[in-house]
């Protein structure tokens, strides 16, 4: 099936997220209770307290918001192959929202038909969806997925592609890279440390250049299931759009 797509046409994106606030008591009252009846599952597991949890709040889009969403997409000539990456980025998270949508806006009917992402149907397509509601910003068709059928939505998830059928397997994109060979994205952070390098670092480029790590490994993930032959430094282009 993966030969069957035409490269130019998905459109691979990662996201980075945060919490909300740097921490828990910047909250109001009522969301700190909100946030206690959340997270009470991962506190009993991990027998940690509220304050501490609460660097997990990121991964929840009612309390957490995206800081960065770095995207890429093949262009490929008669004799030229090129992976061309752009990143939205910043602490405005509507306007890096309205631009990512506005990029979709631009190509989506000329070029783009699909999204992929590693883990992307469970995290990334969701999160986003979710926070350009509460944004107040309409959703683009590609994520309006409410009401349609399975094969209906056009999104690709590298993560479930590898399980093949096996629903209870997770495989991190950094043990498929590491499987295949491919340059690992993780030579810097992890997910982990994102929390610590926006509010404490406050390193917003370093999240940044992680990010579009991660897509470029996707898209190499992507093309090793089709049986490709990786990129090379050359074919990999910054900040087109």
């Amino acid at each position: 099936m993966l030969h069957n797509l035409t490269l130019g046409e998905v459109l691979f994106l990662d996201i980075e997220t945060v919490s909300a606030y740097h921490t828990l008591e910047e909250l109001s009252d009522f969301e700190q209770q909100l946030w206690e009846e959340k997270s009470t599952y991962y506190r009993d597991r991990k027998q940690i307290g509220l304050s501490e949890s609460y660097r997990q709040a990121g991964i929840h889009a009612e309390f957490g918001k995206i800081v960065c969403i770095s995207v890429g997409y093949f262009h490929q000539g008669p004799e030229t192959r090129e992976f061309r990456t752009h990143s939205f980025y910043g602490h405005d998270e509507k306007r890096l929202l309205t631009e990512f949508v506005g990029l979709w806006d631009k190509h989506q009917r000329k070029k783009f038909k699909l999204l992929c992402a590693h883990n992307g149907k469970e995290f990334d397509f969701p999160y986003i969806a979710r926070r350009l509601l509460i944004n107040g910003i309409a959703l683009p068709e590609i994520l309006d997925i409410a009401g349609r059928k399975p094969w209906e939505i056009a999104h690709l998830d590298t993560m479930e592609l590898w399980k093949f059928g096996d629903y209870k397997h997770y495989t991190s994109l950094k043990l498929l890279a590491h499987v295949f060979g491919i340059p690992t994205p993780k030579d810097d952070i992890d997910g982990s440390e994102v929390h610590d390098v926006y509010y404490e670092e406050k390193n917003l480029q370093r999240i940044e250049l992680y990010c579009r790590k991660d897509v470029v490994t996707v898209a190499q993930l992507f093309l090793a299931y089709r049986g490709e032959t990786l990129l090379v430094r050359d074919e990999i282009l910054l900040d087109a759009e």
